[in-house]
C-alpha cells in the first residue's frame, strides 16, 4: 500500500483574520497532534478576474466567504457549450482566492511553509504580493516557504491564489478551484523534509519482517546540528514491535538521508482481505529535546510479477477485480470530501473489486489513504498523456 506522510507537531497556534472579524484558529491536534495545521477555513473567493488582488491591501470585502475545498464548477449553471463530457459545467476562466492571518509571538525561529493537496489550475500564488510560484497541473500537490516573506507577528498577512483553467483542456468531468486540502506546515529548523520518510519491506516470512527506512533530514539553521534519528515501528494496538536509532551530524543548511533497517517479529501482513497498517514514528533528537516527528503509515507485504503466475502478493497469485474511478464524487462534484470518498470506496469493495485505477492523474491523500486502510490495491496514474495531447489544452502542451 502507499505511503503517506503523517506530520507530527511543533505547536504553532495561528489566527486567522477575515474581512469581517478576526477569528483563532487553535486546530485541535489530529492523529496524535500534527505539525501541519489545517489552512482550509476563512477564505475569500471571487469567480473572475481581479486586478490587482494578489497585492495585500486589496479590498476583498465584497468577495464571497467560504471554507476549502472547494469546486466552483459544481455550482453551475449547466450550459451545453461546456461540453457535455466535462458535465456541461463551467470548469475555465479565472478564479481567485485569499486568506488573511496573522503569525504570533512563536514565529521567530519556525519556519512556515504552505501546502496545497491540488489546484485546479494554472495556479500562480502571492504572500504578501510577492510571487511564490505556480503549477499549471491541477492534480498535484505543491508547496512553498512562506518564512522569508511573512510580516511581523500580530500583523496581517494575506496569501493569495489565482487559477485560470483552460477550456478544451480535460476530456471529462475535472472540476474547478482549490478542490482539495490546504496546509500549513510548522517545523524548527532541523525536520524531516518534506515527503521525507521512505519505507519498504523488502524481506518477509513468517517469523520476521525487514523494514527498511530511509529518512531525508534537513538542517536550516546557520550551524551544523549533531542529532539522533529514532525510528519505532507501532503496531495497530499501538505497542512498540522494533527501533532502530543512529546519529547524525547534519551541516548548516544542508539536507542528508539516514538508512535504518529494523525487524518486525511475526509481521501482520497487508493484503485486500486483511488490510493491516503499521505505523512508523520518527523522532529527531538533540539530546532529551525533540526537534521533529512524523508519523508515516505503511503495510508489511511483498510484491512480485511472474511470466507464468502473473502478479502475486505475499507469495499468492492475486488476479486484479479493477476499476477505473476519476477524482471527482459524482454530483458532489471535485471538492474533496473524506466521507464520501470513503462510501465510493466502499461500494467498490462491496461489488467485488480488490484494486482501482486513478483516472487519469494522481488522487487526493484522502483517496490513497482509504484504499490502504480498506485494502485496495492502487494503479496510481500520473497523466492522461503527455508530449502531444488528446485535446487542443491538454497538460501535453506543459509536460
Amino acid at each position: 500500500p502507499r505511503l503517506f506522510l503523517r506530520l507530527i507537531g511543533l505547536g504553532l497556534c495561528l489566527s486567522v483574520v477575515t474581512a469581517c472579524a478576526p477569528a483563532p484558529l487553535t486546530p485541535e491536534p489530529a492523529r496524535g497532534g500534527e505539525r501541519r495545521v489545517d489552512l482550509n477555513e476563512g477564505w475569500r473567493f471571487h469567480k473572475g478576474e481581479a486586478e490587482g488582488a494578489e497585492q495585500p491591501g486589496f479590498d476583498d470585502s465584497a468577495w464571497r466567504a467560504l471554507d476549502l475545498p472547494h469546486d466552483w464548477a459544481i455550482e453551475g449553471p449547466f450550459d451545453a457549450a461546456h461540453g457535455p463530457s466535462q458535465g456541461a459545467l463551467p470548469f475555465y476562466g479565472t478564479g481567485w482566492y485569499r486568506k488573511h492571518f496573522t503569525v504570533p509571538a512563536s514565529a521567530p525561529g519556525r519556519h512556515l511553509a504552505v501546502e496545497l493537496d491540488g489546484a485546479m489550475s494554472n495556479a500562480h500564488v502571492w504572500l504578501n504580493g510577492v510571487e511564490l510560484g505556480g503549477r499549471p497541473y491541477g492534480y498535484i500537490g505543491f508547496g512553498f516557504d512562506l518564512t522569508p516573506h511573512l510580516r511581523p507577528a500580530g500583523e496581517d498577512n494575506v496569501l493569495a491564489v489565482r487559477l485560470t483553467p483552460e477550456p478544451q483542456s480535460s476530456r471529462w468531468y475535472p472540476g474547478a478551484g482549490i478542490y482539495r486540502h490546504v496546509w500549513l506546515d510548522v517545523t524548527g529548523p532541523v525536520h524531516v523534509a518534506r515527503w521525507g520518510t521512505y519505507v519498504t519491506t523488502p524481506r518477509v516470512s513468517d517469523d520476521e519482517a525487514a523494514v527498511h527506512v530511509r529518512t531525508e533530514v534537513r538542517n536550516r539553521g546557520a550551524a551544523p546540528a549533531q542529532v539522533t534519528v529514532r525510528t519505532t515501528v507501532v503496531d495497530a494496538d499501538g505497542e512498540e514491535v522494533a527501533h532502530a536509532t543512529a546519529d547524525q551530524l547534519l551541516p548548516a543548511g544542508e539536507k542528508d538521508t539516514v538508512e535504518s533497517e529494523v525487524a518486525v517479529p511475526r509481521p501482520e501482513r497487508w493484503g485486500p482481505d486483511h488490510p493491516y497498517l503499521y505505523r512508523l514514528v520518527t523522532k529527531i533528537r538533540d539530546g532529551e529535546d525533540v526537534l521533529d516527528q512524523t508519523v508515516t503509515r505503511f503495510g508489511i507485504r511483498t510484491i512480485s510479477f511472474d511470466e507464468e503466475r502473473g502478479f502475486e502478493l505475499n507469495g499468492r497469485p492475486v488476479r486484479f477485480r479493477g476499476v477505473c474511478l476519476h477524482h471527482d464524487l459524482g454530483a458532489l462534484g471535485a471538492a474533496v470530501n473524506r466521507r464520501a470518498t470513503e462510501r465510493q470506496l466502499e461500494i467498490m469493495k462491496a461489488m467485488g473489486a480488490n484494486a482501482i485505477r486513478t483516472s487519469h492523474n494522481p488522487p487526493s491523500p484522502e483517496q490513497l489513504d482509504l484504499a490502504d486502510e480498506l485494502g485496495l490495491l492502487v494503479m496510481d496514474e500520473a497523466f492522461d498523456m503527455w508530449g502531444r495531447t488528446k485535446i487542443e489544452n491538454g497538460h501535453g502542451k506543459y509536460f
